[in-house]
């Protein structure tokens, strides 16, 4: 039966107070959900559960649903980054050649502070003072090896002092003024310097002659230097520290020992000047003039109890010594004794003479008894 054959055919029901009530309703229906979600006593929503089990329903279908707007949005950015490619192509080679300076900076500036910690790094045994310079020119001939050196006599750098960079001896000061030194290298043909072969200790004089390795002459010893012997300064005359390395042992083309330099390894433009003129600098002479006291100081004051274990042990001690003095005295007196005794008692009587075996005089036989011959 339809409603209108009902008993409500004749009931007319206006559409916008319909509407109205809805709307009231709704809203009603709304503020009291807002008003009803409260917290319960644990902490939790009234309508947690029923929240949770919406959101688990509606969770997969939302992301089915927000798939193709996912996939639009791709499609857009890769059609826009394509037709944006060559102009973000010159953006970026426009960034790139900006920062290309900027990276050859910084590896300058990272090998400059590489050579720097290496260099404050350099330990010599026993302690020699030095001072860090830069060569601010480079003098190369066929006969000359040397380097103008940015430190001076003001900086305390004198003639004959040692130069050496992270890798090994460079050369020695032959000149110095007051804010500029000029280093002779150890290749210069004017280069002679005392060195050592570290695996036989034995000695040898480095030889410049204006090539890249120096010569080795003057070995001592038959066998004492191999190839890939490390080569040191020697210390020989009080010019060089000993010890500082220089480089290895390698056969040359003409059959003498060369060395492979150790500061090769490198550009020589930042070195360290030692401030060495000889071995009386290291030590203080009152030093090694001191009694061999001097340096003691004086004991601490001992406590109660320390106090109290000295003065028994001397105690024990005095008392020892008097004991054995007493012993003595005793000993010395029964001695005494034992002498005087037998002084009063009279020297010893002489044994009698054997009566079987007659004394023979030194002239000869005794005559017999009763004048017979």
């Amino acid at each position: 039966m339809a409603f209108r054959d009902g008993p409500f055919e004749n009931l007319k029901v206006p559409l916008v107070w319909t509407a109205a009530v809805v709307v009231v309703v709704s809203i009603v229906a709304a503020g009291l959900l807002l008003v009803s979600d409260r917290k319960a006593v644990d902490g939790g929503s009234s309508y947690g559960a029923v929240r949770g089990a919406a959101d688990t329903v509606t969770g997969p279908v939302s992301g089915i649903l927000a798939a193709p707007v996912r996939w639009v949005g791709a499609v857009t950015d890769y059609v826009g980054g394509y037709f944006f490619a060559v102009s973000e192509n010159r953006k970026l080679k426009a960034e790139l050649a900006e920062l290309q300076p900027w990276r050859d900076q910084a590896i300058a500036l990272k090998n400059v502070n590489a050579r720097y910690e290496a260099l404050l790094g350099l330990r010599t045994e026993p302690p020699v003072p030095m001072i860090t310079a830069r060569a601010i020119s480079d003098a190369r001939g066929p006969f000359n090896r040397a380097k103008l050196l940015d430190v001076g006599t003001r900086r305390g750098v004198r003639i004959g002092n040692p130069v050496i960079n992270e890798h090994g001896l460079v050369g020695r000061v032959t000149g110095a003024t007051g804010g500029v030194s000029r280093m002779v290298l150890l290749t210069d043909v004017a280069s002679r310097t005392p060195v050592l072969v570290d695996r036989t200790d034995a000695r040898a004089l480095l030889t410049g002659d204006g090539s890249d390795n120096p010569r080795l002459e003057f070995v001592r010893g038959a066998g004492s230097v191999q190839p890939g012997d490390r080569i040191l300064s020697s210390g020989d005359g009080g010019g060089l520290p000993r010890g500082i390395p220089i480089g290895v042992a390698a056969k040359g083309i003409d059959g003498s020992w060369r060395v492979k330099l150790f500061s090769d390894r490198g550009a020589v433009d930042y070195v360290r000047v030692l401030l060495f003129q000889d071995f009386g600098q290291l030590v203080d002479p009152n030093a090694l003039n001191a009694p061999p006291l001097a340096g003691l100081g004086t004991a601490p004051e001992p406590s109660l109890e320390q106090a109290a274990a000295i003065a028994d042990v001397a105690a024990r001690r005095q008392a020892a010594a008097r004991a054995q003095a007493e012993r003595t005295r005793q000993a010395q007196a029964s001695q005494a004794a034992t002498a005087g005794s037998s002084v009063q008692r009279g020297p010893a009587p002489r044994a009698a003479p054997d009566q079987s075996t007659p004394e023979t005089p030194p002239g000869g036989p005794s005559p017999a008894p009763g004048g017979a011959a």
